[in-house]
C-alpha cells in the first residue's frame, strides 16, 4: 500500500495503481488477485457485458461504464496538438513518478482527502513498451452531472449558480490546486445546481501566483467559444461578473 492509500500492483508490462474499496470484486475478474482487474481498462470488456453506456470524444477517449454496483468513468490518455500527428496515445517514459495516469490519480486522491468536489480515483495502470509507454485512468463517475458546456447548450444558467461556480473554483485556489486545463467542459453541473470538477491530467498543487488567473482566463476563453453560436442569454456579460463575484466572496 502506497502512502496515499493505492496499492501498486506489478504487471507484466508496467504497473497498476488501485484503491482496494472502491475497485471492490469486479465480476469475471476475481480470483486471482488484483493483477487479474487489468481487463477493468479495456472498454472492450465493458461493451461485452454491455455496461458500456456512453461515450464521449474530443483529445482523449472516455468510455461510462454502468453497472451495480460500479458507476465509473475509464480514460484513456491521448495527446493533443500537433504531437498527435506523430503519436496518438504515447507518451516518452521518464520513469514511474512522472506517469501521468499514476500522477492524476495521486492527485485527485489528495483531493478527496481535503474534501474537494472530485471524482474519487480507482485505479490507474502503464503498459510500457522500450522507451515509450501508455496509461489510463478510471474514477468514480459522478452521476446526475454533466459539463457547463452541454448545459448552456440547452438552456439558461442563473446568477446563483454562476457564483456558485465561482465559488468552486476560489475554493480549489485556496488548496492550491492549479488546473492545467479549466474549461466549460471540465465544470460540471448536477441538478442541484452543484459543482464538481474534473479531468486533472497535468495538474498540481503549488504555491500561489499568477497560475490561479491564467485558470480563470482559460476558463472565460471557454465559456466565449462554447456561447459563441448560442443565444446570446447563454453566456451574458453579467455572468462573468457574477461568477468572478462568487470567486471572490
Amino acid at each position: 500500500m502506497t502512502n496515499d492509500g493505492g496499492q501498486r500492483i506489478a504487471t507484466a508490462s508496467g504497473a497498476m495503481l488501485a484503491d482496494p474499496a472502491s475497485l471492490g470484486n469486479v465480476a469475471g475478474t476475481g480470483g486471482s488477485g488484483f493483477a487479474a482487474t487489468m481487463s477493468v481498462f479495456e472498454p472492450t470488456f465493458w461493451a461485452e457485458r454491455g455496461e458500456l453506456s456512453d461515450v464521449t470524444r474530443g483529445r482523449g477517449s472516455a468510455w461510462f461504464i454502468a453497472s451495480t454496483p460500479h458507476q465509473w468513468a475509464l480514460r484513456h490518455y491521448r495527446r493533443g496538438g500537433f504531437i498527435a500527428r506523430i503519436s496518438r496515445d504515447r507518451y516518452v517514459w521518464a520513469g514511474e513518478t512522472r506517469v501521468r495516469a499514476f500522477l492524476e490519480w495521486r492527485l485527485l486522491a489528495a483531493l478527496v482527502r481535503r474534501g474537494l468536489p472530485v471524482p474519487t480515483p480507482v485505479a490507474a495502470r502503464y503498459t510500457r513498451h522500450g522507451l515509450w509507454y501508455r496509461c489510463d485512468l478510471i474514477t468514480q463517475r459522478i452521476v446526475g452531472a454533466e459539463p457547463l458546456s452541454s448545459i448552456l447548450a440547452r438552456t439558461v444558467v442563473d446568477e446563483r449558480t454562476w457564483r456558485e461556480i465561482g465559488a468552486t473554483v476560489a475554493r480549489f485556489h485556496a488548496a492550491r490546486v492549479d488546473h492545467a486545463d479549466l474549461n466549460a467542459h471540465n465544470v460540471l453541473l448536477d441538478e442541484k445546481g452543484t459543482v464538481s470538477v474534473i479531468d486533472f491530467d497535468r495538474g498540481r498543487l503549488r504555491a500561489p501566483g499568477p497560475w490561479a488567473r491564467r485558470n480563470l482566463s482559460r476558463l472565460q476563453r471557454s465559456l466565449v467559444k462554447v456561447a459563441r453560436h448560442l443565444p446570446a442569454d447563454r453566456f451574458p456579460s453579467a455572468a462573468w461578473g457574477w461568477l468572478l463575484a462568487g470567486y471572490a466572496s
